[in-house]
């Protein structure tokens, strides 16, 4: 076999996701479950389980899950790479302890994890690394043969991840009316955390003003917006903004908020506004919800012709880029030197988080509420 193709060491990949109800009776538990310890009031569980409520109790995170899932093993498959692929969430069913029992008992040892959060942040990575140790914590008081399980690197700016939302751009500035088309200005959007979760994100000392958090999302959208300004031929005004914000108010956020931006750009004169979920891989609650229902009803109210790109979902660049970057990390692992594909300024993230990366709890990321109760 073409040596490209081999994952050794690896003999499993592990899809984890951060879950999400799927009925109106798994609204409540589900939040109960992100928001535990953190002190978030009921009446704020309530208030955003009935958005949940409006979509029938049902975030889409976990069909979209199955989706991606199937397609990372039917493209795994068509390309030879032997790599079973399995599913486990961080707060709804199939649960991470409980999938990792699974792929332990199959006799899985080397685990690769894809985590559904591209960036650097203590809630879109460490914490996932938390809940997978806690997972096996959990597995070895129950004596099971522990596999040794590694995370791929962040993909904000992997070509894969970057095309697909580039042609989810493209396609949206098609449905807009000609005579505000070219003229449209892009709001790329990610979730709001607190300044101090965001300016401790990624290894210390590295990055500016937003940590790693920030950075990576300002390289990732001048990338896209420059691949829509060679595809166009026209320069869209585009700006970084935030979203679904969930902490105490007192606590200051990543600003400006979509909803702000919308009436800011309106009143400068705007004739349209491209809303690209650029910090999202699916079109969970935060998207469904916040922008196509909360972002959408502001933009009506103000007259400004809307529309949202899509995410990168289960695109066939984004699951080639997934391989590609199981391919790399596998070779990197044999002491290979594999290429590292990234645009932009940045370049490839580390494959393993340094000392002091991400201290969202020392940060007091957690008690401010930087994990959304979204998804």
């Amino acid at each position: 076999m073409d040596r490209a193709l081999v994952s050794d060491p690896y003999d499993a990949l592990l899809l984890l996701s951060f879950g999400g109800p799927e009925g109106p009776d798994d609204v409540l538990p589900f939040l109960e479950n992100v928001t535990r310890g953190r002190g978030i009031p009921r009446e704020r569980l309530a208030e955003v389980g009935a958005h949940y409520h409006l979509f029938g109790g049902v975030s889409p995170i976990n069909e979209q899950n199955r989706t991606l899932l199937a397609a990372l093993r039917a493209d795994f498959a068509e390309h030879g790479v032997d790599l079973p692929v399995y599913w486990g969430n961080r707060n709804w069913a199939p649960y991470v302890t409980d999938t990792l029992r699974e792929m332990a008992a199959a006799g899985h040892r080397r685990v690769l994890t894809l985590a559904t959060s591209a960036y650097a942040s203590y809630s879109g990575c460490r914490q996932y690394r938390e809940d997978l140790a806690g997972a096996l914590a959990t597995l070895e008081a129950e004596g099971v043969a522990l596999p040794r399980v590694d995370k791929l690197r962040h993909y904000f700016n992997h070509p894969g991840f970057l095309d697909t939302v580039t042609d989810g751009v493209l396609a949206a500035l098609a449905l807009l009316p000609e005579a505000v088309r070219d003229g449209a200005h892009l709001a790329f959007t990610t979730h709001s955390i607190p300044l101090a979760s965001a300016e401790t994100s990624g290894p210390p000392h590295v990055h500016g003003a937003g940590g790693a958090y920030v950075a990576q999302h300002l390289d990732a959208a001048r990338s896209v917006a420059e691949a829509v300004r060679e595809a166009t031929g026209r320069d869209h005004p585009w700006d970084l903004v935030y979203q679904s914000r969930s902490g105490a108010p007192s606590i200051p956020w990543l600003e400006p908020d979509i909803n702000d931006h919308l009436g800011a750009v309106h009143e400068k004169g705007a004739p349209a506004v491209v809303m690209v979920p650029i910090g999202f891989v699916s079109d969970h609650m935060e998207v469904r919800y916040d922008l196509d229902t909360e972002a959408t009803a502001t933009a009506e109210a103000l007259g400004l012709p809307v529309v949202r790109s899509a995410t990168v979902g289960a695109d066939p660049r984004f699951v080639a880029g997934v391989r590609d970057l199981v391919l790399e990390r596998a070779a990197t692992e044999r002491r290979e030197a594999p290429r590292r594909a990234a645009r932009g300024t940045l370049g490839a993230s580390h494959d393993v988080c340094p000392l002091g990366c991400c201290p969202g709890r020392a940060a007091g990321a957690v008690a401010a509420g930087a994990d959304s109760p979204y998804a």
